[in-house]
């Protein structure tokens, strides 16, 4: 089976470098979050563009537009009100509690940088991690629920009840790279890619995949092949 660094060499090889996200300031990433529900990366960074562009990205400048200016931007997915909305609130958290400036929290422990951005919404604690992980704060591998599911079948990552236990140990995944923030920033936008390209939830592509002869979810399935060949043979037509 593949080694988490020997996948991410194989999965740089055959994507080339990934787009990384628009913006590494804290509060940014956290709009980036919550700017349009249910929708592409694509289409999210598009809101995240025109947001910038139409309204600003400053606590006060969010809290001084008008409804319609915030929810033209978040109609890029559902839901639009809703998540305007959550945005405003996104604003008055950092003006209230953090005077308009989350980079100075997110330089402390870990803890304290998690429970600060834990406070806004849309943000649980791979979230929280994620943040972390784009401002170049912290190493850590935090995998959303498609590059979860790579690490689920590479054999990398045992797969729990909850998505919160699932979550935790793909930590422990993580931890051998030994990666720098922008390494691990890579890996974690690999292995997104990959989820949602090739290695997706239903209908995975594994005669394509990079990453098949070394995955115990693609070798399983072609253990299974000739013995769903030798049933069919003889089998009255």
């Amino acid at each position: 089976m593949l080694t988490l660094a020997e996948a991410v060499k194989l999965l740089r090889m055959h994507y080339g470098p990934p787009e990384r996200p628009p913006t590494t300031d804290p509060f940014e990433l956290i709009l980036l979050e919550n700017v349009a529900y249910l929708t592409t990366p694509e289409r999210r960074r598009e809101a995240f563009e025109h947001l910038k562009s139409s309204v600003g990205t400053s606590p006060e400048a969010i809290l001084a537009a008008e409804p319609g200016a915030l929810e033209r931007v978040t109609a890029r997915g559902i839901l639009e009100e809703d998540f305007a909305d959550k945005l405003r609130e996104c604003a008055r958290i950092a003006a209230e509690d953090f005077g308009g400036d989350l980079r100075k929290v997110i330089r402390g422990p870990i803890s304290v940088a998690k429970k600060a951005l834990r406070a806004f919404p849309g943000i649980g604690e791979p979230g929280a991690e994620k943040i972390l992980l784009f401002t170049g704060q912290q190493a850590l591998l935090a995998p959303e629920s498609n590059g979860l599911r790579v690490l689920i079948r590479l054999g990398l990552v045992r797969e729990e009840k909850s998505y919160s236990k699932t979550y935790a140990a793909s930590r422990q995944a993580g931890e051998p790279l030994r990666a720098t923030p922008g390494e691990m920033q890579e890996a974690h936008l690999l292995l997104q890619v990959h989820g949602r390209t090739l290695c997706k939830r239903t209908a995975p592509r594994c005669e394509p995949c990079p990453l098949a002869p070394g995955c115990a979810y693609s070798q399983n399935q072609l253990r299974r092949l000739p013995q769903r060949t030798s049933r069919s043979v003889g089998r009255p037509q």
